[in-house]
């Protein structure tokens, strides 16, 4: 039999990118602050709410696939409502409803601020309409903006509840894009990009700070474009050096710079400011200046080629990965050929190879000269051998080289110790990581480590601890 206190237990299962994660602590955090008891384990909660990602196809699917597994749960008798949320949910509501009335409510971002009443009210087997939001321009999920200042990261006042305890955390800069990329659907459906002020960023920073976060990951959809709304275009220049000096934090790191808004100063400030990874994680998504145009995009082989001199002209050991999307309608061989010839020239420590596929409501659905699925899976698999052989080129050329590492990981297998961190040149998830050649003990999680790269595997790093 059901009892009262468990019809309050919620999970949060996460889809996607880091600002999905920081969105569902958010929800985290309202919720707890509302009565609700959070636990891990879906299997153990009266509700079950997915955070889905709407990027691309493959996450999609992953989404639906998320949702039905946890509609399954309800067969046991705990799990009581299945909710969606996140950017499937908000980009296909009603459509999602539609097609998937075992789960038990479609929510949009306009919800968050009600999450608690609204879960209540599923539970008490209310039907809920999937969300129509009213302003896009306005969807900054629970924008820190509206809340009053003592409601900032105060426990048990709705704020942002970690639901990782690892010494990294994402911290939001910006939501939503201005950008118009043919081929992108993001501003469809995070809207139109919105900057937190910086007073809210800091504080939240200190509040992570507080909760043992050594390493802070700034996100958003463009993080060059911080501060443009509010009549300061270099205010993360300024406001890198007030993040790194917070008590606790070692590192801060930016992610997702347009290139074509990478400015000189910015780079600087990237490269040079103590406390800063000097790691540049540059949306180039092509190298070929026709496709570049055919994406709504700017740019060229020798204009990226010489923002990556310029930065490493400060720091030559620095970290750099991009994404690229191959296939894209009308790319001819010689354009695949150009990109290719970047690749090879860029240097880059981490790449991530993406197949072109038509995303609805982007002006690239309607395009000509798509190309054959079996061209594209040709071209994807060419550059992803590429990609391989070049990134692990690229650690290999690291032997012998300092790095200061953010342990993450300690863990025995197969009998061995396993001491698993980061360097200032990967990334959370999506690049490489270091392996710290140790003694059990020595070494504890979240610690930051000197070490020396003594071997690689792939793209991975082997160290030992010592100047």
């Amino acid at each position: 039999m059901t009892t009262p206190d468990q019809l309050h237990t919620v999970a949060l299962v996460t889809l996607g990118c880091a600002r999905n994660e920081v969105d569902s602590e958010e929800l985290a955090g309202r919720l707890a602050a509302d009565g609700f008891q959070l636990v891990e384990d879906p299997e153990l909660a009266s509700t079950v709410v997915v955070n889905t990602c709407g990027f691309v196809e493959s996450a999609k699917k992953d989404s639906v696939d998320t949702l039905l597994a946890a509609v399954d749960l309800k067969e046991s008798g705990t799990t009581q409502a299945v909710v969606a949320v996140g950017c499937l949910a908000e980009r296909y509501g009603s459509e999602l409803a539609e097609s998937m009335p075992e789960a038990d409510a479609v929510l949009g971002f306009d919800d968050y601020a009600d999450i608690g009443s609204r879960l209540r009210s599923i539970l008490a087997g209310e039907h809920l309409h999937p969300h129509a939001p009213q302003d896009r321009r306005k969807l900054l999920p629970i924008s820190p903006s509206e809340r009053s200042e003592s409601d900032l990261y105060v426990p048990g006042h709705g704020a942002r509840r970690r639901l990782d305890s690892g010494p990294m955390a994402p911290l939001k800069l910006a939501s939503g894009c201005d950008r118009r990329c043919s081929f992108c659907a993001i501003p469809s459906f995070r809207g139109a990009f919105v900057s937190r002020r910086p007073s809210d960023v800091i504080a939240e920073a200190r509040w992570l700070a507080g909760e043992g976060v050594r390493e802070l990951f700034l996100v958003s959809e463009n993080s060059t474009s911080y501060g443009k709304d509010l009549g300061d275009l270099r205010l993360l220049e300024t406001l890198l050096p007030e993040l790194a000096s917070i008590d606790g934090v070692e590192r801060v790191r930016v992610s997702y710079l347009q290139p074509a808004e990478t400015r000189p100063g910015l780079v600087k400030a990237i490269a040079t400011i103590p406390g800063v990874a000097d790691y540049f994680d540059l949306s180039f998504q092509h190298a070929a200046p026709t496709v570049l145009r055919r994406m709504r995009r700017f740019g060229d082989p020798e204009s990226f080629l010489g923002l990556l001199a310029s930065a490493r002209a400060f720091a030559p050991a620095l970290g750099a990965r991009s994404n690229f999307i191959v296939g894209f309608p009308g790319e001819t061989e010689a354009e695949f050929e150009t990109l290719c010839d970047f690749v090879t020239d860029a240097r880059l420590d981490a790449i991530g190879v993406f197949g072109y596929s038509d995303e609805d409501g982007t002006e690239a659905e309607g395009f000509g000269d798509k190309l054959p699925d079996d061209v594209i899976a040709e071209r994807v698999a060419h550059l992803t051998d590429l990609a391989e052989e070049l990134t692990a080129q690229r650690a290999a050329e690291r032997v012998g080289e300092s790095v200061r590492v953010l342990v993450e990981r300690i863990d025995t297998e197969d009998g061995e110790l396993v001491i698993e961190g980061r360097a200032a040149c990967q990334g959370p998830e999506v690049d490489g990581a270091t392996y710290l050649i140790a003694e059990a003990g020595s070494i504890g999680v979240g610690d930051f480590v000197d070490a020396v790269v003594v071997d690689t595997q792939g793209v991975d790093l082997i160290a030992e601890p010592g100047a």
